[in-house]
Parts: C-alpha cells; structure tokens; sequence
C-alpha cells in the first residue's frame, strides 16, 4: 500500500473512531460535522470526502462494530463444539450478549440505531457473509435465501428487543436471569426451519 493510500486509511479511521466517540458521549443529535472533523484534526471538507453526512457515518459505524462484534463471536465462542444446530446460534449469541454487557454505550449505540435495513446494507458491503455464516452454522444447505434471512432478521429483532433493557437497566430481571427464556424462545426458532 502507498503512502498517499494509509494517508487516506488513517483519515478515514480517525474520522470513525471520533465519531463513535461523540456519538456514543455527546449523542448523534448534539454532534456536528464540524465537531467530528475538528477534534479527528481534519478538514470539514475532508469528512465529506470519505461520508455524505453524518448519519452516513453513523451508519457505516454501526455496520462495522456489529461485524466487530459477530466476528469476535465466531472466534471466541464455543459454537464448533455444539451438538444442535440452536446451540450453535445461543453460543455465538450469548458471546454478543456478554461483549454487549460489557460495554454499554457500545449497547446503546447499535441498539438504539440498528434497524433491519442498515443491518442488510451491512450484510451487503461486510468482509463477512452472513448469511453463508448462519446457513453454515445452522447446516442449512439447501434453506432458500428468503427463510434464511426472515430467519436471521427474526432472531436479531427478539435478541436487540428484549436485551436492551435487561443489559441497561436490568429490567424485567438481568441479562444472566434472562438467558434462558430469550434461549429458549430462540431455540424454538431455530428448530422450526431447522
């Protein structure tokens, strides 16, 4: 890579990294272009060159840090050694879980901006494809691409619902007395197309 190439990278990651932090202090409402630009120590017209505004990059934030976080789920969870294709899916879910918990305004970030949508746009332009990482991890060779995703969108729905508050404000009850029901109702999904 050439010098004017990791000139750009490191712009571009220091604009995001800047971002997610205003973004999850300050919130998206009360931060500015011109506040992420200053404090990355570049240009305001620089930010545009690499985003379109800033809810462009609050995207591509949220896209990136819920592939950060499947992908740590994929290396550090137990998922290869579960016998039943749910198991599979509570394994890396309770990784994801357990990387939310211990880090709230991360939490607070995806949750409160994820949305079906901005997670398929991700889907789409990821150096991970999910849905062949959830057929694979499901053995779900020949599921069409339309259950598999319906599949994949209900379980990320229930998961992102009902966590929110059990992480953030441990109601109803706190994410370790959770577990087992929001497991439970997971495994009911996943054997119904499994």
């Amino acid at each position: 890579m050439g010098k004017v190439e990791e000139n750009k990278q490191q712009k571009e990651q220091s604009l995001l990294s800047t971002a997610f932090r205003l973004f999850t202090t300050k919130g998206i409402v009360k931060t500015s272009v011109s506040d992420i630009a200053e404090q990355a120590g570049v240009a305001k017209g620089t930010f545009y060159l690499y985003f379109r505004d800033k809810y462009d990059i609050q995207n591509k934030l949220i896209a990136h840090k819920a592939e950060q976080m499947f992908r740590h789920a994929l290396e550090k969870s137990d998922y290869h050694s579960q016998v039943g294709t749910a198991d599979k899916v509570i394994a890396i879910l309770d990784d994801i879980l357990d990387q939310m918990q211990r880090d709230p305004g991360l939490l607070r970030f995806i949750n409160k901006n994820l949305s079906w949508g901005i997670f398929s746009r991700a889907v789409g332009n990821s150096s991970i494809d999910y849905l062949s990482a959830f057929r694979e991890i499901l053995e779900l060779g020949d599921m069409d691409e339309t259950g598999l995703q319906m599949t994949l969108y209900t379980v990320i729905e229930l998961v992102s619902a009902t966590c929110h508050s059990v992480i953030l404000e441990q109601d109803p009850v706190d994410l370790k007395q959770y577990k087992p029901y929001l497991y439970r109702a997971v495994r009911a999904i996943v054997m119904s197309i499994a």
